[in-house]
């Protein structure tokens, strides 16, 4: 599968905010978005009159770059969502954050997505004590994340363990810090997903 190669800030710069990509970085007068919060290009810095379209497209663009998904495997969430009971921008929202590289993320295994998705890719992972190394990997409820035991002897993933008294999981996952694991409890509401998305904008350019 394709996947984006260039520079994680322009990103955040052509959808105009943090998508925080590089974690602790996104926190610090470091971050690109504070030093140039104009888009990317010759002509990033001109007003440019947004259409209807244009919103959607850019509240779409926004989701996939905050999650770190490409376009088809986004469309593929949203068919999933749509066929579903309930309100199917909830629904594509909620499905996104049962991915194993979010719910690394969201446990605090992993400065960003992209750093969460290494990880696992490199196989440190276990879910339900079997190897994981499938960023895209489906949870459910009761599904538990834990680290291999011979990963914890690796300085990045110490590094991170010591920190994790300074992460706040959402409600949906329990986070058991002394074994450095993580059970998904329920699944996750709107209001845990704490990132200001517009998903009816995703849906009404899906429905087009």
């Amino acid at each position: 599968m394709a996947k984006y190669t260039g520079p994680a800030c322009r990103q955040c710069r052509r959808e105009g905010v943090k998508l925080f990509s590089k974690g602790e970085r996104c926190y610090t007068e470091k971050c690109a978005l504070n030093r140039r919060s104009t888009a990317p290009g010759q002509h990033g810095a001109a007003r440019k009159k947004i259409g209807e379209y244009g919103l959607q497209l850019r509240e779409k663009q926004k989701a996939k770059r905050y999650y770190g998904i490409q376009e088809k495997q986004f469309r593929n969430y949203f068919a999933k969502a749509e066929v579903k009971e309930g309100v199917t921008g909830e629904n594509l929202l909620t499905m996104i954050e049962c991915r194993l590289d979010n719910v690394v993320f969201r446990m605090g295994l992993g400065e960003s997505r992209r750093d969460a998705r290494q990880l696992i890719v490199h196989g440190h992972f276990q879910v339900n004590g079997k190897k994981a190394d499938i960023p895209s990997m489906m949870l459910k409820v009761g599904d538990v994340v834990s680290v291999k035991e011979t990963s914890r002897k690796s300085e990045k993933i110490k590094s991170l363990v010591e920190n994790l008294d300074n992460r706040q999981a959402p409600a949906w996952i329990a986070v058991d810090k002394e074994n450095v694991t993580a059970t998904v409890i329920a699944l996750p509401k709107r209001e845990d997903i704490d990132f200001p998305f517009e998903e009816h904008l995703i849906v009404e350019l899906y429905s087009k």
